[in-house]
């Protein structure tokens, strides 16, 4: 499962999961299916996760999220379905803001901010 959520096979993770794995699978690291998917710029398979119930603000054993993830990947795309899930840009730690700012991401620290 989680090389399908790294891969992007959004079709075949979205079946899994409807006959049964968990949304929020986790691996031994704590990442999340959705984490790896959005790690891996996948915003089609975050958006086949979320729909299908994976915690916006779950966060690995180092405290990631998906969305510092996706803000670290700089993807517009993955950050706004989060955003629009609910996810929270102050969650975890780092949290995506801290990210955003650490890296020196304005367009990303702008989207944060405009999904507060």
């Amino acid at each position: 499962m989680f090389e399908l959520a790294r891969a992007g096979a959004t079709e075949e993770l979205a079946a899994n999961v409807d006959a049964g794995v968990p949304a929020n699978l986790t691996n031994d690291k704590g990442d999340s299916l959705l984490i790896l998917a959005a790690y891996h710029n996948h915003p089609a398979t975050v958006a086949a996760l979320l729909a299908r119930g994976a915690e916006a603000d779950r966060a690995n054993d180092r405290g990631q999220t998906a969305l510092a993830a996706a803000v670290f990947r700089q993807n517009a795309e993955t950050v706004g379905a989060l955003l629009e899930a609910g996810a929270d840009p102050r969650a975890g730690g780092p949290s995506a803001i801290d990210t955003a700012r650490f890296f020196g991401l304005p367009e990303m620290l702008r989207l944060l901010e405009a999904g507060e």
